[in-house]
């Protein structure tokens, strides 16, 4: 499975931006997708996952402020990003292939994008 990711960018805080995350090399609507991120000097943290069945999951510190999304017919999942604070500047990381129950580990997960960067400016 690859996993390319994109849609990062420089904005200001209170703005949004929407990650993008496709996959190729497997049936994606049968797969569990999380999205990650890690700042500088931190461990890769969870941020928000989307599993198969199409339940959602995030991190406390996303609720409220980021949704997580797919469309299968064109093997994308989404993360948008609404009232964004500096503090959620970090690199984001798509990941794929979920094994086993903790989702917010990223051991758990087979397939990770390349990481796109998101700097929320004060």
């Amino acid at each position: 499975v690859q996993l390319q990711a994109s849609g990062g960018g420089l904005v200001q805080a209170g703005g949004s931006l929407r990650l993008s995350c496709v996959a190729s090399g497997r049936t994606f609507s049968n797969t569990d997708m999380g999205w990650f991120r890690q700042a500088p000097g931190k461990e890769r943290e969870f941020v928000a996952g989307m599993w198969w069945k199409g339940s959602t999951t995030y991190a406390d510190s996303v609720k409220g402020r980021f949704t997580i999304s797919r469309d299968n017919a064109k093997n994308t999942v989404y993360l948008q990003m609404s009232s964004l604070k500096p503090e959620d500047t970090a690199v984001y990381y798509c990941a794929a292939g979920l094994s086993g129950r903790y989702y917010s580990t990223p051991s758990s997960y087979n397939y990770w994008g390349q990481g796109t960067l998101v700097t929320v400016s004060s």
